[in-house]
């Protein structure tokens, strides 16, 4: 038996899916970068419905590929709309996004709390150990966000110990510049952080480096220079000395 392959429906398919794709990503664009774990309940359906609506326009050849489209961008606005109205709406963010639950309290666990969110007892457990805390009597409180993360907040004697609490200063500490990747000069970044491609050039050198050989150069608050190798090992050089 032989299969007749219909071309122009494959073709049909392919431009489908690069329309969709491009309705995606404009439509998550324009609704705000979120992490999954981020995502409110209401987020999450948007999300399902809207990928749904994406892959029946692509892949469904008989029905009219604007009806998918349309479906995408219809909820898109919603979930937009709903956005903008839960930012001017203390009471409406509520009612979409959910509030924060008490699931401990002053070290006892809250039970109606814990039925309430259909939340079991060895998942709040599962959760402290992943903030390491595997002794829950050392929790003064656990709070269920709306976004179903689980903030802890330590009894005062299992606090961690701060710099400020020792009386010790710190140390200046802030993002580094990437001057070099996969053997490419970065040279806005180069700029921001005040230096030139010829000193570039003249540190590496000091080290017997080339460019070309570099895989990852970067330059801390400090103006601290550390070289990755394609090895990973790491050359460490203070440009101020």
């Amino acid at each position: 038996m032989t299969m007749n392959t219909n071309w122009g429906e494959v073709l049909d398919v392919m431009l489908r899916s690069i329309i969709s794709l491009v309705s995606l990503f404009l439509v998550t664009k324009a609704l705000g970068k979120k992490q999954v774990s981020q995502l409110s309940l209401f987020d999450y359906v948007i999300g399902i419905s809207i990928g749904n609506f994406a892959a029946e326009a692509t892949i469904n050849t008989e029905s009219q590929y604007m009806n998918g489209i349309t479906a995408v961008i219809v909820f898109g606005l919603v979930a937009y709309i709903i956005d903008y109205i839960t930012v001017k709406s203390i009471r409406m963010r509520r009612f979409f996004m959910g509030v924060p639950t008490i699931l401990i309290q002053d070290g006892k666990l809250i039970k109606k709390n814990l039925k309430k969110l259909k939340f079991d007892l060895n998942d709040l457990l599962e959760e402290c150990r992943c903030n390491n805390y595997y002794d829950i009597s050392q929790i003064k409180y656990a709070v269920m966000e709306a976004s179903g993360k689980i903030s802890i907040l330590p009894k005062e004697e299992y606090k961690t110990v701060t710099l400020k609490d020792m009386n010790l200063k710190p140390s200046k500490e802030g993002l580094c510049a990437n001057v070099i990747i996969d053997g490419k000069i970065m040279y806005n970044n180069l700029k921001k952080i005040h230096k030139t491609k010829d000193w570039l050039i003249k540190e590496l050198k000091i080290r017997g480096k080339n460019i070309e050989d570099v895989f990852l150069a970067t330059i801390d608050i400090n103006e601290k220079l550390h070289i990755y190798d394609e090895n990973k090992n790491i050359d460490d050089l203070n440009v101020l000395e």
